[in-house]
Protein backbone atom coordinates (compact mmCIF):
# COMPACT_ATOMS: atom_id res chain seq x y z
CA UNK A 1 0.00 0.00 0.00
CA UNK A 2 1.50 3.40 -0.97
CA UNK A 3 2.47 5.74 1.85
CA UNK A 4 -0.09 8.49 2.33
CA UNK A 5 1.18 12.06 2.24
CA UNK A 6 1.31 14.33 5.26
CA UNK A 7 1.19 18.05 4.44
CA UNK A 8 3.21 20.58 6.43
CA UNK A 9 3.17 24.34 6.74
CA UNK A 10 6.20 26.09 8.27
CA UNK A 11 7.25 22.59 9.31
CA UNK A 12 4.06 22.02 11.31
CA UNK A 13 1.87 19.14 10.05
CA UNK A 14 -1.65 19.86 8.86
CA UNK A 15 -4.02 17.27 10.30
CA UNK A 16 -5.15 14.38 8.15
CA UNK A 17 -3.57 12.35 5.39
CA UNK A 18 -3.92 13.16 1.71
CA UNK A 19 -5.93 10.26 0.33
CA UNK A 20 -6.14 8.69 -3.09
CA UNK A 21 -8.38 10.77 -5.42
CA UNK A 22 -11.18 8.20 -5.40
CA UNK A 23 -11.54 8.82 -1.65
CA UNK A 24 -11.79 12.60 -1.86
CA UNK A 25 -14.88 14.48 -0.73
CA UNK A 26 -16.49 17.78 -1.71
CA UNK A 27 -16.18 20.42 1.01
CA UNK A 28 -16.97 23.54 -1.01
CA UNK A 29 -20.29 25.20 -0.21
CA UNK A 30 -20.52 27.11 -3.47
CA UNK A 31 -23.90 28.71 -2.92
CA UNK A 32 -25.49 29.99 0.26
CA UNK A 33 -29.29 30.13 0.52
CA UNK A 34 -30.85 32.77 -1.71
CA UNK A 35 -33.40 33.52 0.98
CA UNK A 36 -33.35 32.16 4.50
CA UNK A 37 -31.08 30.43 6.97
CA UNK A 38 -28.50 27.76 6.25
CA UNK A 39 -29.97 24.44 7.42
CA UNK A 40 -27.01 22.57 8.86
CA UNK A 41 -28.99 19.37 9.44
CA UNK A 42 -29.87 19.22 5.75
CA UNK A 43 -26.36 20.22 4.69
CA UNK A 44 -24.68 17.38 6.61
CA UNK A 45 -27.64 14.96 6.56
CA UNK A 46 -27.57 14.60 10.34
CA UNK A 47 -28.01 16.52 13.58
CA UNK A 48 -24.62 16.97 15.24
CA UNK A 49 -22.73 19.54 17.30
CA UNK A 50 -21.85 22.38 14.94
CA UNK A 51 -18.61 24.40 14.82
CA UNK A 52 -18.26 27.70 12.96
CA UNK A 53 -14.90 29.30 12.16
CA UNK A 54 -15.27 32.95 11.11
CA UNK A 55 -12.32 34.07 9.00
CA UNK A 56 -11.07 30.51 8.66
CA UNK A 57 -8.23 31.36 6.28
CA UNK A 58 -6.66 28.26 4.75
CA UNK A 59 -8.62 26.01 7.10
CA UNK A 60 -5.85 24.73 9.37
CA UNK A 61 -7.89 24.82 12.57
CA UNK A 62 -11.07 23.36 11.08
CA UNK A 63 -9.19 20.61 9.27
CA UNK A 64 -7.73 19.45 12.56
CA UNK A 65 -11.05 19.69 14.34
CA UNK A 66 -12.88 17.82 11.57
CA UNK A 67 -10.24 15.06 11.48
CA UNK A 68 -10.17 14.51 15.23
CA UNK A 69 -13.80 15.24 16.05
CA UNK A 70 -15.80 13.28 13.52
CA UNK A 71 -18.89 13.58 15.69
CA UNK A 72 -18.91 17.36 15.07
CA UNK A 73 -19.86 19.15 11.87
CA UNK A 74 -17.85 22.18 10.78
CA UNK A 75 -18.44 25.30 8.69
CA UNK A 76 -15.62 27.66 7.75
CA UNK A 77 -16.14 31.04 6.13
CA UNK A 78 -13.76 33.66 4.83
CA UNK A 79 -14.16 36.73 2.67
CA UNK A 80 -11.16 35.85 0.48
CA UNK A 81 -11.88 33.29 -2.30
CA UNK A 82 -8.20 32.40 -2.63
CA UNK A 83 -7.88 31.10 0.94
CA UNK A 84 -11.16 29.22 0.65
CA UNK A 85 -9.75 27.47 -2.43
CA UNK A 86 -6.79 26.29 -0.34
CA UNK A 87 -9.11 25.19 2.45
CA UNK A 88 -11.52 23.26 0.24
CA UNK A 89 -8.71 21.52 -1.61
CA UNK A 90 -7.26 20.32 1.67
CA UNK A 91 -10.65 19.25 3.00
CA UNK A 92 -11.40 17.37 -0.21
CA UNK A 93 -8.04 15.59 -0.23
CA UNK A 94 -8.66 14.31 3.29
CA UNK A 95 -12.07 12.88 2.41
CA UNK A 96 -13.84 14.89 5.09
CA UNK A 97 -17.63 14.74 5.03
CA UNK A 98 -18.18 16.74 8.23
CA UNK A 99 -16.72 19.97 6.83
CA UNK A 100 -17.87 22.74 4.47
CA UNK A 101 -16.19 26.00 3.42
CA UNK A 102 -17.88 29.06 1.93
CA UNK A 103 -16.89 32.53 0.78
CA UNK A 104 -18.73 34.96 3.04
CA UNK A 105 -17.92 37.67 5.54
CA UNK A 106 -18.57 36.96 9.20
CA UNK A 107 -21.10 39.69 9.88
CA UNK A 108 -23.21 38.78 6.86
CA UNK A 109 -23.15 35.09 7.75
CA UNK A 110 -24.34 35.71 11.30
CA UNK A 111 -26.98 38.18 10.18
CA UNK A 112 -28.41 36.21 7.27
CA UNK A 113 -27.50 32.52 7.44
CA UNK A 114 -26.73 31.35 11.00
CA UNK A 115 -29.56 29.44 12.65
CA UNK A 116 -30.27 30.87 16.10
CA UNK A 117 -29.02 28.82 19.06
CA UNK A 118 -27.57 26.12 16.79
CA UNK A 119 -23.78 26.45 17.00
CA UNK A 120 -21.86 24.59 19.69
CA UNK A 121 -18.70 26.60 19.07
CA UNK A 122 -17.88 29.81 17.23
CA UNK A 123 -14.21 30.59 16.60
CA UNK A 124 -12.66 33.85 15.46
CA UNK A 125 -8.88 33.80 15.09
CA UNK A 126 -6.84 36.88 14.23
CA UNK A 127 -9.54 39.16 12.85
CA UNK A 128 -8.07 41.80 10.57
CA UNK A 129 -7.28 44.92 12.65
CA UNK A 130 -7.32 47.30 9.64
CA UNK A 131 -4.44 49.63 10.32
CA UNK A 132 -5.59 52.56 8.18
CA UNK A 133 -7.90 54.98 10.02
CA UNK A 134 -10.20 55.13 7.00
CA UNK A 135 -10.92 51.40 7.30
CA UNK A 136 -11.55 50.97 11.01
CA UNK A 137 -15.28 50.73 10.31
CA UNK A 138 -14.51 47.33 8.77
CA UNK A 139 -13.26 45.82 12.04
CA UNK A 140 -15.28 42.70 12.71
CA UNK A 141 -15.51 42.49 16.48
CA UNK A 142 -18.00 45.09 17.61
CA UNK A 143 -20.74 45.00 20.25
CA UNK A 144 -23.28 44.34 17.49
CA UNK A 145 -21.22 41.40 16.19
CA UNK A 146 -21.06 39.92 19.69
CA UNK A 147 -24.85 40.12 19.99
CA UNK A 148 -25.09 38.03 16.81
CA UNK A 149 -22.60 35.51 18.20
CA UNK A 150 -24.73 35.19 21.33
CA UNK A 151 -27.81 34.59 19.19
CA UNK A 152 -26.12 31.90 17.09
CA UNK A 153 -24.67 29.91 19.99
CA UNK A 154 -26.53 26.95 21.43
CA UNK A 155 -27.13 26.94 25.20
CA UNK A 156 -23.77 26.33 26.82
CA UNK A 157 -21.95 26.97 23.54
CA UNK A 158 -18.54 28.62 23.50
CA UNK A 159 -16.99 31.59 21.72
CA UNK A 160 -13.23 31.48 21.05
CA UNK A 161 -11.22 34.53 20.03
CA UNK A 162 -7.54 35.14 19.43
CA UNK A 163 -5.28 37.92 18.13
CA UNK A 164 -1.64 38.97 18.13
CA UNK A 165 -2.61 42.65 18.07
CA UNK A 166 -2.36 44.26 21.54
CA UNK A 167 -4.73 47.09 20.67
CA UNK A 168 -7.38 44.71 19.41
CA UNK A 169 -6.94 42.56 22.50
CA UNK A 170 -7.44 45.50 24.85
CA UNK A 171 -10.70 46.22 23.07
CA UNK A 172 -11.78 42.55 23.15
CA UNK A 173 -11.06 42.39 26.89
CA UNK A 174 -13.26 45.44 27.41
CA UNK A 175 -16.34 44.35 25.43
CA UNK A 176 -16.47 40.54 25.26
CA UNK A 177 -16.92 40.04 29.05
CA UNK A 178 -20.06 42.19 28.90
CA UNK A 179 -21.78 39.35 27.03
CA UNK A 180 -19.73 36.28 27.98
CA UNK A 181 -18.27 34.64 31.05
CA UNK A 182 -14.84 35.07 29.53
CA UNK A 183 -11.52 33.49 30.47
CA UNK A 184 -8.17 34.52 29.08
CA UNK A 185 -5.68 31.81 28.22
CA UNK A 186 -1.95 32.41 28.62
CA UNK A 187 -0.72 29.29 26.82
CA UNK A 188 -1.42 27.87 23.35
CA UNK A 189 -4.49 25.70 22.96
CA UNK A 190 -3.64 22.15 24.08
CA UNK A 191 -4.63 20.57 20.76
CA UNK A 192 -2.19 22.82 18.84
CA UNK A 193 0.86 23.80 20.90
CA UNK A 194 2.59 25.19 17.79
CA UNK A 195 -0.45 27.15 16.67
CA UNK A 196 -4.06 26.56 15.64
CA UNK A 197 -3.71 28.86 12.65
CA UNK A 198 -1.12 29.88 10.08
CA UNK A 199 -0.98 33.35 11.60
CA UNK A 200 -0.41 31.99 15.11
CA UNK A 201 2.44 29.79 13.90
CA UNK A 202 4.16 32.82 12.36
CA UNK A 203 3.69 34.93 15.49
CA UNK A 204 5.00 32.20 17.80
CA UNK A 205 8.02 31.57 15.58
CA UNK A 206 8.88 35.26 15.87
CA UNK A 207 8.46 35.27 19.64
CA UNK A 208 5.45 37.59 19.54
CA UNK A 209 2.68 37.40 22.15
CA UNK A 210 -0.61 35.81 21.12
CA UNK A 211 -3.71 36.68 23.14
CA UNK A 212 -6.42 34.06 23.56
CA UNK A 213 -9.69 33.61 25.39
CA UNK A 214 -13.01 31.83 25.36
CA UNK A 215 -16.34 32.03 27.09
CA UNK A 216 -20.00 31.13 27.26
CA UNK A 217 -22.94 33.51 27.06
CA UNK A 218 -23.83 35.01 30.43
CA UNK A 219 -26.73 33.28 32.12
CA UNK A 220 -30.05 35.00 31.57
CA UNK A 221 -28.77 37.33 28.84
CA UNK A 222 -31.66 37.73 26.42
CA UNK A 223 -31.25 39.14 22.94
CA UNK A 224 -33.13 42.38 23.80
CA UNK A 225 -30.88 42.85 26.83
CA UNK A 226 -27.78 42.14 24.75
CA UNK A 227 -28.87 44.70 22.17
CA UNK A 228 -29.45 47.24 24.91
CA UNK A 229 -25.97 46.61 26.32
CA UNK A 230 -24.40 46.88 22.87
CA UNK A 231 -25.71 50.44 22.55
CA UNK A 232 -23.73 51.47 25.62
CA UNK A 233 -20.37 50.15 24.43
CA UNK A 234 -17.74 51.89 22.30
CA UNK A 235 -16.90 50.94 18.71
CA UNK A 236 -13.53 49.28 18.00
CA UNK A 237 -11.45 52.43 17.76
CA UNK A 238 -7.92 51.60 18.88
CA UNK A 239 -4.31 51.88 17.77
CA UNK A 240 -3.64 48.74 15.76
CA UNK A 241 0.17 49.22 15.83
CA UNK A 242 1.27 49.37 12.20
CA UNK A 243 4.52 47.52 13.01
CA UNK A 244 2.52 44.29 13.04
CA UNK A 245 1.62 44.84 9.40
CA UNK A 246 4.80 42.97 8.47
CA UNK A 247 3.20 39.76 9.68
CA UNK A 248 0.39 40.25 7.19
CA UNK A 249 2.95 40.29 4.37
CA UNK A 250 4.69 37.19 5.73
CA UNK A 251 1.39 35.35 6.13
CA UNK A 252 0.41 36.15 2.55
CA UNK A 253 3.73 35.30 0.95
CA UNK A 254 5.29 32.31 2.68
Amino acid sequence: MPKRAIEREFGVPIAGEILEPEQWSQTALKKLPADGLLNADALFARNAPLVLDIGCGNGRFLLGSAVWRREHDHIGIDLLPVVIRYATRRGNQRGLTNLRFAVCDGLRFLQSYAEPHRYTEIHCYHPQPFYDPGQIHRRLITPEFLVLVCRALAPGGSFFVQTDNPGYWRYIRAVVPVFFDFEERAEPWPDSPKGRTRREIIALRRGLPVFRGSGTVKAGLSEPKALQLAQTLPPPVFDADRRLRELDDVEASE
